[in-house]
C-alpha cells in the first residue's frame, strides 16, 4: 500500500508545488514568522479532546483517513450535530492565522477532511467553516461539486509527484516566494519552468 498523503499537505501543493516536493520528498523543513504563528494558533485545537453542550459534540484533533483516496491527517476540530433522529452530522472547522484567502488551499484541504468524515461515518457532509486567527470568526465552506474535483484532483497531482519521487521545478512568483519559509533552499529565482509544464509531463509518461 503506498504511503497517504497528508491533509496539510494538500494545500503546501496549491501554494506551490515544488513546496511540496521539497516537504514531501526531500524533508525540508524551515520555520519562518507565519508558520510559527501558525503553530500557536493550533496549540488547543491539536490537543485531543472532546465536550458536549446542547445538541453539539466538539472533538478536537481528530484523526482522520479515506483508504480509497490514500489520503489521511488530523482534523482541528469536529462538530457533530445531533439531527432529529438521533444521529450526528459531522461538521469539520480548521483553523488559520491571516486572513481568508483568495486561492482555495485552505478549501480544499477542509474538502479533503470531509471526504474522509463521510467514508468513516457513512453520512453526507456537505459543508464545514474555516476559523480565521486574524478576523477572528467562522468562514463557511460548502463541499460543492466544483470543490470535491478540485480537492480530488490536488490529491492526483500529489500522488503523481510522490510516486515520481521527483521535486517539481521552481516559477518565481515574488510575493508568494518571500512568503515562504523554503525560499532559502528552493532558490526559485534560478528556475524558470512552469510546475504546471512539469506536472503535464509526468502524466504524459505515466
Amino acid at each position: 500500500m503506498p504511503e497517504p498523503i497528508y491533509l496539510s499537505s494538500l494545500q503546501h501543493y496549491l501554494y506551490c508545488p515544488r513546496q511540496f516536493g521539497l516537504i514531501e520528498l526531500e524533508a525540508i523543513w524551515q520555520e519562518n514568522q507565519f508558520t510559527a504563528e501558525g503553530q500557536v494558533l493550533h496549540q488547543r485545537v491539536n490537543q485531543s479532546d472532546q465536550q458536549k453542550r446542547g445538541d453539539i459534540r466538539t472533538v478536537w484533533a481528530l484523526r482522520l483517513a479515506q483508504e480509497e483516496l490514500g489520503i489521511e491527517g488530523v482534523a482541528d476540530v469536529v462538530e457533530y450535530h445531533k439531527q432529529p433522529d438521533g444521529s450526528e452530522a459531522p461538521f469539520p472547522i480548521e483553523y488559520k492565522r491571516g486572513k481568508p484567502k483568495t486561492h482555495r488551499a485552505d478549501e480544499v484541504q477542509l474538502c479533503a477532511q470531509a471526504l474522509c468524515l463521510e467514508a468513516m461515518h457513512q453520512t453526507a457532509v456537505p459543508e464545514g467553516a474555516m476559523f480565521y486567527g486574524e478576523v477572528r470568526r467562522r468562514h463557511p465552506v460548502v463541499f460543492d461539486a466544483e470543490l470535491r474535483d478540485l480537492t480530488r484532483q490536488t490529491i492526483l497531482a500529489c500522488r503523481a509527484i510522490v510516486d515520481t519521487q521527483t521535486t517539481p521545478k521552481a516559477v518565481y512568483q515574488a510575493k508568494k516566494c518571500r512568503g515562504c519559509s523554503l525560499i532559502g533552499h528552493c532558490h526559485p529565482q534560478n528556475f524558470t519552468r512552469s510546475a504546471a509544464a512539469w506536472l503535464a509531463q509526468q502524466l504524459v509518461q505515466d
